[in-house]
């Protein structure tokens, strides 16, 4: 054998897809780990040739699950964003879209027993710390991906997931806002530094000398908007505590624009060198936070939005999503409670993934040298 053999499940998550694995089969040391997702996804090559992954920061992704020694999580889901062109695997974020895919792997790898109708998978999200509940369609104790729930941004329709996410206020930087402030002002553009779910960088579409409507493509093709946002970043990043964010997705960026389309407010991410074609579910939750805090960049461009309990409609290149929130407004600023999506997920194959035994050997495998299952 010149190649080893790892167990894996093929979905798609949301608007994302990639591997799905149990962490007591890949390495434990994170070096080893980052060689493995590697060589699993080809990183380094535009088009991933030599692996799995598809071109694309949302098809460069990997989750990987175990039991969950927490009393109150079943499983833990440890992400990990792989590069495209650059051979590179981050660990500081987490993704709401592959997480809409870890309630049926986990059921489907055994980790979770389903019950008749519907079941309820519990899931830390080991990155940032964030509890999830997923509920997952299980007819007759099975996984089923046949229904009627559908998604902007992936044809068909499928069965519903739905995602209730927990503790998402301060997921890296421990506070909402971590500069203080809702809106700074960086390089001379004024931005909300924002951590709900997923830290963010959140600025005006027209500040950035876009009109916030451009369709993905449009939008990589224009260097000179990155430079100015990676500028902006790079220095929000520091600001947020988050340190020297050059060779981190995070914190991840949103240009906001006024809505169109019957939404709350229109929006693109950036991932943050490529726009996402749709949005991230993480992100969501954070352009939500950032359309109700008062005195935010999102000022004078949003809907009003209606009192808690409330849906946030967020417009973006392929269509929108809705984001269920509760919070409440006081004289102190937003407190933002919790935030739901119904998300759809498709298992797509499954089976071995190999890579070269100089990558990962056999008998490292079978010495014992992976992961435990926590």
């Amino acid at each position: 054998m010149t190649q080893t053999a790892i167990p894996f499940l093929f979905l798609r998550g949301g608007t994302s897809r990639g591997p799905y694995f149990q962490r007591a089969d890949l390495p434990v040391d994170q070096d080893a780990l980052s060689k493995v997702l590697i060589s699993v996804v080809g990183a380094g090559n535009p088009r991933n040739i030599d692996g799995i992954g598809g071109g694309s920061a949302v098809t460069t992704k990997v989750a990987m699950l175990s039991r969950s020694d927490r009393p109150d999580a079943d499983v833990d889901y440890f992400f990990a964003q792989v590069g495209v062109e650059e051979a590179m695997v981050d660990y500081g974020p987490t993704c709401g879209n592959i997480l809409v895919g870890v309630g049926p792997a986990a059921i489907e790898m055994g980790l979770v027993k389903a019950h008749d109708g519907e079941t309820t998978v519990r899931i830390h999200a080991v990155n940032t710390g964030a509890l999830v509940e997923a509920v997952v369609q299980t007819p007759g104790g099975a996984v089923t991906y046949a229904g009627t729930a559908a998604i902007d941004g992936v044809p068909g329709t499928a069965a519903p997931v739905a995602l209730n996410f927990l503790e998402v206020v301060g997921s890296r930087c421990g506070v909402m806002l971590p500069t203080g402030q809702a809106c700074d002002t960086i390089g001379g553009y004024a931005v909300t530094c924002i951590d709900v779910a997923m830290p963010m960088v959140i600025g005006r579409a027209a500040d950035f000398g876009i009109t916030g409507y451009e369709n993905q493509a449009d939008l990589d093709g224009d260097r000179t908007l990155f430079d100015r946002m990676e500028k902006v970043r790079l220095e929000a990043g520091e600001r947020m505590g988050l340190g020297d964010v050059s060779k981190s997705v995070t914190p991840k960026f949103g240009l906001l624009s006024e809505p169109r389309a019957g939404g709350h407010i229109s929006a693109r991410y950036f991932m943050p060198w490529q726009c996402h074609p749709t949005l991230a579910v993480t992100g969501s939750q954070c352009l939500a936070a950032c359309a109700l805090l008062p005195g935010s960049v999102a000022h004078g461009l949003v809907r009003p939005i209606d009192a808690s309990p409330a849906v946030v409609t967020i417009e973006h290149p392929m269509g929108e999503m809705d984001v269920a929130v509760t919070y409440a407004l006081s004289g102190t600023g937003l407190q933002f409670h919790s935030a739901g999506v119904v998300r759809t997920a498709r298992l797509i194959a499954r089976g071995e993934v190999l890579v070269p035994e100089s990558v990962f050997s056999g008998e490292a495998a079978q010495r014992g040298e992976v992961a435990n299952t926590r």
